[in-house]
């Protein structure tokens, strides 16, 4: 889909004159054509998931609030967000980790990218790990990143924090 020459998306580009972009072999392209994909991937998830909290709302907050007279604004701010606060803590710490995490898409697409542009800390570890075989570095690396994501999940979870 991505291929400077043939690819769809550069064919869907053609098709309104735009000129074919070079996706994988550009630093800042290669990074957009990431951010793309993961967001292609990422996005259905995490909608289940949150449509599956606002399907948990009782109907009838909504109702109450309705009879209390308050409007949409206040409905979403005041029932829906804070209704929503558990999934949307599961959600942003499961989102930080696979993005901390990410391997997948960066090895198959460019490999690291153009002049590392895409190198990410799962991707480096590999490489130092299973290309340059030092597995004592590569270890560190990754208690390292388990520290980096405990570190990033608690501030989640205290900024996320109900209030009383």
């Amino acid at each position: 889909m991505l291929a400077t020459d043939g690819g769809a998306v550069n064919q869907l580009l053609g098709l309104v004159g735009m000129n074919p972009v070079d996706w994988l072999n550009s630093e800042a392209w290669s990074r957009v054509a990431l951010i793309a994909s993961i967001t292609w991937r990422w996005t259905g998830y995490n909608m289940i998931i949150i449509l599956a909290g606002l399907q948990g709302i009782p109907a009838e907050l909504y109702e109450a609030a309705r009879i209390d007279g308050a409007g949409r604004w206040a409905i979403f701010t005041k029932i829906v967000i804070p209704q929503l606060r558990p999934v949307i803590l599961f959600s942003s710490i499961t989102s930080t980790i696979g993005a901390l995490q990410l391997f997948d898409e960066n090895f198959i697409l460019t490999g690291g990218g153009p002049n590392n542009a895409t190198l990410t800390p799962v991707l480096y570890l590999y490489k130092v790990g299973f290309q340059q075989f030092d597995f004592g570095y590569a270890s560190a690396i990754a208690w390292l990143l388990v520290a980096i994501i405990a570190v990033v999940s608690v501030v989640q979870f205290v900024i996320m924090k109900e209030k009383k």
